[in-house]
């Protein structure tokens, strides 16, 4: 592949362009994705028939209502040191009435504000370093993430922990829900950009599903901008030759058959099941459990008094938030209700406004608020 952006563009700029009117509207379904996208300034720089829209990937953003909710309960309930991804700590729970009263107490920041143990991380590693130091105290590592956390966190099972650390285990599959979404058919897309890291672990083949089922021109792309131009010029030109197949983009790191030690390790480890995606609902076999025999280790066996099932349904998104139109790509970020009004990366209402993955926390960072509009605003679906 040629290393070079211009290149890109220019070969984008040469391509026909349908008919007026037309627009060939593009998924990228990586967090990454969508912060090179924007801090680069490439939506400024294509021709005005095509759309970028970003897609569900960010896994702080979909990690269930309950699952934020239940980790917060158990660290004010119980004697335990809540471990987890830094990120995790803003993300907002909707409000709830316990015992006729309002909990004021709706991120792990608040909780830690208000005496609980929470300590923030930076991998699976650094959770079994954690608790090995501390033998008598109680952990949990509220683990969330796609395949590319999942991994490390199954390779941290099949290397051994301590018996003072619990999972909370919050992992999902990425493939799943982007054939959730093109077969609900809420979306409409033209084609699409699949995650380079999720490829990179469980290969390009995963993405074949995309033509064989749906007969939509895919590649996969790394996070520089001549990656995603050149992936955005492949599914482009397969669009125009009505010729349709995974282009590898990212060929350097990426096979058709991912990780074989890695994908070996997840099955190893971690059971296959149907999960709640927030936002999304429930996706069928798109979510990582504990096997059976981890179960000593598992929080919800651990505390089986915190099962919080019954928000499933109750605790999607808060009031007028729209983080679920913005994640399943039917709205861009600023066409949010609350974005920039009650919603902003100081006090976010949403989980798309937390993470340096959320789309709508992506945008506010590339300097996207109302007083300076979307280059091309996605239309309302």
């Amino acid at each position: 592949m040629i290393d070079n952006a211009r290149y890109w563009l220019d070969k984008i700029n040469a391509l026909p362009q349908p008919v007026p009117g037309k627009t060939i509207r593009v998924m990228n379904v990586c967090g990454g994705h969508e912060r090179t996208i924007t801090m680069s300034g490439i939506r400024s720089l294509l021709p005005d028939y095509i759309e970028l829209i970003a897609g569900p990937g960010c896994p702080v953003c979909i990690c269930p209502e309950e699952d934020v909710y239940q980790a917060i309960r158990l660290v004010l309930q119980h004697d335990i040191t809540l471990l987890t991804f830094g990120d995790m700590l803003r993300v907002p729970v909707n409000n709830t009435v316990i015992h006729g009263t309002t909990d004021r107490i709706r991120s792990l920041e608040q909780a830690s504000t208000a005496g609980a143990d929470i300590r923030p991380i930076a991998s699976p590693l650094e959770a079994v370093t954690t608790a090995r130091h501390d033998p008598e105290r109680q952990f949990v590592f509220f683990a969330v993430g796609f395949e590319t956390t999942m991994a490390p966190v199954a390779a941290m099972l099949e290397q051994g922990i301590p018996d003072n650390l619990l999972l909370l285990l919050s992992g999902r599959r990425t493939w799943p829900a982007l054939a959730s979404l093109l077969a609900c058919g809420k979306t409409s897309l033209d084609a699409l950009i699949a995650p380079g890291h999720v490829a990179t672990i469980m290969g390009a083949n995963e993405w074949q599903f995309v033509i064989s089922q749906h007969q939509l021109p895919c590649a996969i792309a790394g996070f520089s901008d001549t990656s995603l131009l050149a992936a955005l010029y492949s599914v482009l030109r397969q669009q125009h030759e009505d010729r349709f197949f995974i282009d590898n983009c990212y060929a350097e790191l990426v096979n058709n058959n991912g990780n074989p030690s890695a994908r070996q390790c997840l099955e190893r480890q971690l059971d296959i099941i149907p999960a709640n995606w927030r936002g999304l609902g429930e996706i069928q076999a798109s979510g990582y459990a504990l096997k059976p025999c981890w179960q000593q280790h598992d929080a919800r066996q651990y505390f089986p008094a915190a099962d919080y099932n019954t928000r499933k349904h109750a605790g999607a998104m808060p009031a007028g938030c729209d983080c679920s139109r913005v994640v399943s790509g039917q709205i861009y970020p600023d066409q949010c209700r609350l974005y920039e009004t009650a919603c902003t990366p100081t006090t976010p209402i949403g989980p798309c406004m937390v993470s340096d993955e959320g789309a709508c926390h992506i945008w506010w960072a590339g300097g996207k608020h109302r007083h300076h509009p979307a280059e091309k605003p996605a239309r309302i679906l």
